[in-house]
């Protein structure tokens, strides 16, 4: 949000004082200021009010027009034009030879042959509007050679807030509240706003207005009539210019103008369309084109400005095309209230449409501003038209009030909480130079928080603290040690474990940790081939790349890898995050942490990889939980999988997540040539696996005995199942000596160990142990290597 300097210095005597400074003082109490500041107008000078005398047609151009115009130097000044509007008579904005306007400076110049003595300027030129149509058109009266910037407000400081700051004060979305906090920093009185007594209309009729819906919490209106006036002052199109917007009519720009000086959206029905207004929601949906022209959609939720049974206004966001304030409007029927900011929120993410006004009530305004704001209203209007005539009494519906807040500490409260002794004196007049209400009664306090700070800002002791501290000034505080007791904690089993794993997967396998969001993005998934799969959906999403909640980390690492294929030809990544699978029975989504682990290559085959995988997975198992890992092949059931190459991963008897190799059709459009591999484990699951006990025993001082066991399989899980059911204890270690395919298939070589810790084994021993394994084997289909 732009804010204006001088609009600020309309409510507050800021004369003798370093705005640069305040500025940055208000960046530290209240609210982030952009790096940035404008000085809007210093660049410009030389440009006075000219009066244009003659007009006459260049003779080599179709466009030009060569003028004659008096600059208040005694003398007529020839100058080169081609605005489509110049007329004798009109005065304008003049750059005369030596103006500056930025950085060009204006020299005497040639323009089709004749030489030009200056610039006729348009505002845009000048840096007031965005208005290029033709030269500027003065009508105030001032003599010619009159400065402009005396004329007008030119020259002004305008500076930017990062409205995320300003999400929990409502009170700051106007001048006067951001006036308010210079004055308290200032240490200056706050000026009232410039009303009209609104209580003398009060014999007038009154608006035939009611509200139907609890939504609306307060709405005022009043009508005025005999408007004679359709274009804002300069000064205010300037204002509003400099703040980011545009001008457009006498009452639009009122409206904007009063909702960036106090923060309460207005808005000003043509009379002859607005009878009898009723706030309240449909029934059933229905379309509804708003001022910008666009048909919108309206459900039963979308409260609703009506003409009786005729929408004209969505409440809170924007208003109906059917009603706008025309040129030939004279009477108006103004509104000023206050909705339900969830109700505004809810609506304009449904209508994917915010504007400045939704934006201020989504922020919970004061209801108590709605009648302040259109005494304000009339008193500039009638400032600027004389002539207006205001015909009905002030209507107002109050149907909701915020609580009043009363807070009670005491000088012991203060003191604990800042660590610093701040006077009573400086208590008191901080909390009033802000709007509070103060008592103290010795060093106790009691504290009325103003209606503008009530809604949902100011609420608990704690707050009060903030406001004191804040315009103290945080640099002026002491720098002292705090005494506080410190107690051990406990790590988090689950966060133990988790550290464990990053650890082990970066300083040993020096995988890269990544960090992504929560959601299945539709359009990188679709680029790779995977399906975003139904599940959990974000209500009223604006975004449908962003609607759905992911399943798996797994897509979205593999979007990640796509972006990263040139970082090397073989790398690998990981991540600890929170995926969503539907609902649990409580009907809250049922989230869960995985670890994700995906290995890209361009050197290896998808075999090498897997295994590497493998046993990446089994250290991490052995290293923390001193459990071997086990596989059992599963069957797809997404469409990133392979369709063989798919297990899940045992540790000792707990299922803890998945492992495989991705499908080709992904894989080639990640990369035609590289091997890509993943896995995934529930980390709550695996974290909860109990650590099996450490087991140490001396090597036996007798012989062992190796002997090498080939079987045609596919795969180990069925061999090690039989050696694992053998349960013999001379059996010491078993390993995988050899894989090889032949047109026969594959086979696996195993090498079993055996000893005896007392005695040497005779190889009959042996051998009954291994008939008994091949036995086991060849009930499941598995022979020995012939």
């Amino acid at each position: 949000m732009f804010l204006s300097m001088n609009w600020i210095s309309d409510f507050v005597d800021l004369t003798g004082l370093d705005k640069m400074e305040l500025i940055s003082r208000f960046s530290l109490s209240t609210a982030e200021v952009e790096n940035e500041v404008f000085h809007k107008g210093s660049d410009i000078s030389g440009i006075v009010v000219a009066e244009i005398k003659e007009v006459a047609d260049h003779p080599d151009s179709k466009k030009l027009h060569l003028l004659k115009v008096d600059a208040g130097d005694g003398k007529l000044t020839d100058v080169v034009c081609g605005a489509p509007n110049v007329k004798v008579g009109m005065k304008t904005a003049f750059a005369k030879v030596g103006a500056k306007i930025g950085e060009i400076e204006i020299t005497p110049r040639p323009v089709a042959g004749v030489t030009s003595y200056g610039m006729c300027c348009s505002e845009k030129e000048i840096g007031i509007s965005d208005d290029h149509e033709g030269i500027m058109e003065i009508l105030d009266d001032a003599p010619c050679g009159t400065a402009l910037k005396e004329l007008y407000a030119i020259e002004d400081i305008i500076f930017e807030v990062d409205n995320k700051s300003l999400t929990n004060r409502p009170d700051l979305w106007g001048h006067y509240g951001i006036a308010r906090e210079f004055a308290a920093l200032a240490g200056r009185e706050l000026k009232p706003l410039d009303c009209v007594d609104l209580a003398k209309y009060d014999g007038l009729p009154k608006v035939d207005m009611k509200i139907e819906d609890k939504l609306c919490q307060r709405y005022s209106c009043m009508q005025v009539e005999n408007i004679t006036k359709t274009v804002s002052p300069v000064n205010m199109r300037i204002r509003l210019y400099y703040c980011g917007m545009r001008g457009i009519n006498l009452l639009a720009d009122l409206t904007n103008y009063l909702m960036l000086e106090m923060g309460q959206p207005m808005h000003a029905f043509d009379s002859r369309k607005v009878e009898k207004l009723r706030i309240k929601r449909f029934d059933k949906p229905f379309t509804f084109q708003t001022l910008d022209g666009v048909e919108r959609n309206i459900n039963e939720n979308t409260l609703m400005i009506c003409n009786d049974n005729t929408p004209v206004a969505i409440a809170g966001i924007m208003g109906g095309l059917d009603s706008e304030i025309v040129e030939d409007t004279t009477t108006l029927t103004l509104e000023s209230a206050t909705f339900d900011a969830v109700s505004i929120r809810k609506s304009t993410v449904r209508l994917a449409h915010r504007t400045d006004a939704s934006m201020r009530y989504e922020k919970c305004l004061d209801p108590e501003m709605t009648v302040p704001a259109i005494a304000r209203f009339i008193k500039l209007l009638t400032d600027i038209d004389s002539g207006v005539k205001v015909v009905s009494a002030l209507t107002d519906e109050y149907a909701f009030k915020y609580d009043t807040v009363k807070l009670d500490f005491d000088k012991k409260f203060v003191d604990r909480y800042t660590g610093i002794q701040i006077s009573n004196e400086c208590i008191v007049d901080t909390l009033k130079s802000l709007g509070f209400e103060v008592k103290l009664s010795g060093d106790d306090f009691s504290v009325t928080v103003p209606s503008w700070r009530a809604t949902k800002d100011v609420t608990i002791k704690a707050d009060i603290i903030e406001e004191i501290t804040r315009i103290y000034g945080y640099d002026n505080f002491e720098i002292n040690t705090a005494d506080a007791p410190l107690y051990p904690v406990r790590a988090d089993l689950e966060k133990t474990v988790e550290d464990k794993v990053k650890d082990i997967l970066v300083k040993r396998y020096s995988l890269h940790e990544l960090h992504s969001y929560v959601w299945a993005y539709y359009d990188e998934y679709k680029a790779l081939g995977i399906e975003v799969e139904d599940n959990i959906k974000l209500v009223n999403a604006t975004n449908p790349n962003i609607e759905t909640i992911r399943k798996s980390i797994i897509p979205t690492q593999l979007c990640q890898v796509k972006y990263n294929t040139a970082f090397a030809p073989d790398f690998g990544v990981f991540e600890v995050g929170r995926v969503v699978n539907g609902v649990n029975a409580d009907n809250l989504c049922d989230e869960r942490k995985m670890l994700a682990v995906t290995l890209f290559s361009k050197t290896k085959s998808v075999e090498a990889l897997y295994l590497e995988l493998r046993d990446m997975l089994a250290v991490v198992a052995d290293d923390i939980k001193h459990e071997e890992l086990s596989f059992e092949r599963i069957e797809a059931t997404h469409s990133y999988q392979h369709l063989k190459n798919l297990n899940k991963i045992y540790c000792g008897e707990v299922a803890i997540g998945e492992m495989g190799v991705v499908h080709p059709v992904v894989s080639k459009k990640i990369d035609k040539k590289a091997a890509i591999v993943y896995a995934e484990i529930d980390m709550a699951t695996f974290a909860e696996i109990k650590n099996a006990s450490i087991s140490y025993s001396g090597p036996s001082r007798y012989p062992e005995m190796e002997i090498d066991l080939s079987f045609v399989c596919d795969m180990y899980a069925p061999i090690g199942n039989a050696i694992k059911a053998e349960n013999c204890d001379l059996i010491k270690n078993v390993s995988v000596v050899d894989t090889y395919t032949d047109e026969n298939g594959k086979s696996i070589t195993v090498r079993l160990v055996f000893s005896h810790p007392e005695r040497t084994l005779t190889k009959e021993e042996a051998m009954a142990v291994v008939e008994s394994i091949v036995a086991r084997l060849e009930t499941v289909g598995v022979s020995m290597k012939k």
